[in-house]
């Protein structure tokens, strides 16, 4: 690996200041989840990029899936994992594992890996401090996704406090049924996008397995790097957003709609993507504006 030399060590930091300082005090919202969490190197990336903003003070958010590990945990109960529309079915013993594994082993593997890397952090589940509360998710057409839930009410007061207290509040994406179910299963890009817009953030970062959005997927040189949100639905007509991409677009949109001032798709599995997307020119991934 070629050593930077000193200077080039000092250009990225003066590249890096007027972003800190544009950045300072703000909120920015960072869903994590597929392969970038698998991986134990991309992990630790992530985690010091985290933890770096957090120490210049940027006030970061971490909103977690953990598709991979429930389905793992199912698989060793001897319960077939069920998709319908690309949405994890979730019955009643599904549910009972999502909270387990959300609720418990991934969201505090996060909070100790930010221990561990030299920030602060506390865990939270969307159902403290009712911070989601949801209803049943159905669809127009009566697909029923058992207890998968659609956010009505967002109540972010928990993690402003512990934003204020200098804390990465590190947040599982399940809520409190306001429909008489216990509670709900969400998905993880909704869950960050409603929750940038209660925190008002200033940028909504979803990690992904993809560089972005791209014309054509098997193409990197492809990248749309920034579109703006009246576009999207042209380019849907076109076919070029599609399949899941369209709900994770879907999300940047909204969230930018609602007043947050940048939405991000861009690629987990890029070393330190993050870091380089806010301190650096050259940005990553696609921007929604």
């Amino acid at each position: 690996m070629n050593q930077l030399s000193p200077e080039a060590k000092a250009h990225i930091l003066v590249e890096a200041m007027p972003y800190i300082q544009e950045y300072y005090g703000k909120v920015v919202v960072v869903k994590y989840g597929g392969n970038a969490m698998i991986n134990e190197e991309l992990k630790s990336a992530v985690i010091r990029d985290i933890v770096l903003l957090n120490l210049v003070g940027i006030r970061v958010v971490l909103v977690h899936g953990g598709g991979p590990e429930i389905s793992d945990l199912l698989k060793k109960i001897g319960k077939e994992s069920k998709f319908v529309k690309g949405l994890r079915y979730t019955d009643e013993e599904t549910m009972d594992v999502v909270q387990m594994v959300l609720g418990g082993k991934v969201n505090k593997d996060l909070v100790s890996l930010i221990k561990n890397a030299g920030g602060r952090a506390v865990g939270l589940s969307g159902m403290d401090g009712a911070l989601f509360e949801a209803v049943r998710l159905v669809d127009p057409d009566g697909t029923d996704y058992g207890f998968v839930g659609e956010i009505k009410k967002t109540n972010p007061q928990i993690v402003f406090d512990m934003l204020e207290k200098g804390y990465i509040p590190v947040v599982s994406s399940v809520a409190v049924g306001m429909d008489g179910a216990a509670s709900y299963n969400i998905n993880a890009d909704t869950a960050a996008e409603k929750l940038a817009v209660a925190l008002k953030a200033k940028k909504l970062i979803l990690l992904t397995d993809v560089r972005g959005l791209m014309r054509d997927p098997s193409d990197d040189s492809t990248l749309i790097p920034e579109l703006k949100a009246s576009a999207v639905p042209a380019l849907v007509k076109e076919g070029v957003i599609k399949g899941g991409m369209i709900p994770k677009v879907e999300c940047c949109v909204e969230a930018v709609r609602q007043g947050v001032e940048r939405a991000n798709i861009q690629d987990g599995r890029v070393p330190h993507s993050i870091l380089i997307e806010i301190l650096s020119d050259d940005g990553v991934g696609t921007m929604f504006s």
